[in-house]
């Protein structure tokens, strides 16, 4: 579904981070490569192009992709665990430092009576560790939650905890964060300024879904039929 009310009138926000809050897109886009590049250049490139075509995805599935589908090997647990260490220390620090998304604060004033979370394809742990130093962790007041889990289970079992209750909107930049928010029954609005979906005017015209360009113009009531 796509945004259906003002945003005022929603009881929960549910916001994906990369790309709506963090403008850290590119930052783990560039992570993903340099890592696999022990393996050479092509097997490198492969899953950065696999990770852009799969946005919001957990890192978890994107490095056992690398392992058993590119690189074609047998999953090992220890050479798996290295990768994503390895990811974890490559954007750890530029997460840190990135730009945060304008229009954060005035919005959270705006949706006072709104249960905020955080719905992300990023580590959890990582996750908090980050909004807490950087001091947003204050405006998720319905917590911040990543992988291992999918998104998908995160939704369901916050519906089911009541954490998330309707009417409620997800705000997302990737195709998956748009199924994910479908499957759970909350409306949508697709954030376009930091998105790496490449076709993503032609795909928001092809479902009618309603386009913004960030949280500042969103609270702007200027939503587009792209």
């Amino acid at each position: 579904m796509s945004m259906t009310k003002n945003i005022t009138q929603y009881q929960t926000l549910v916001f994906d981070c990369d790309g709506v809050v963090l403008n850290s897109n590119k930052i783990k886009t560039q992570a993903f490569y340099d890592v696999a590049k022990v393996y050479g250049h092509e097997p490198a490139q492969a899953l950065k192009d696999y990770h852009v075509q799969n946005g919001g995805i957990s890192r978890f599935v994107k490095f056992e992709y690398l392992l058993t589908e590119i690189l074609k090997k047998p999953l090992d647990q220890t050479e798996l665990k290295q990768l994503l260490e390895n990811f974890a220390q490559e954007v750890k620090k530029a997460l840190m430092t990135c730009e945060v998304a304008e229009g954060l604060a005035e919005l959270r004033e705006q949706t006072k009576h709104a249960n905020w979370l955080i719905v992300s394809g990023g580590d959890q742990q990582e996750l908090r560790e980050v909004f807490k130093a950087r001091g947003l962790d204050h405006f998720f007041n319905g917590g911040i939650f990543g992988s291992p889990d999918t998104k998908d289970i995160i939704l369901a079992r916050e519906i089911e905890n009541n954490n998330i209750t309707q009417p409620a909107l997800f705000l997302g930049d990737s195709k998956y964060d748009h199924q994910a928010a479908q499957t759970a029954g909350l409306d949508f609005i697709f954030l376009t300024q930091w998105t790496e979906v490449k076709d993503h005017q032609a795909w928001c015209l092809e479902l009618g879904l309603k386009a913004t360009s960030n949280l500042a113009t969103l609270q702007q009531d200027k939503y587009d039929r792209l």
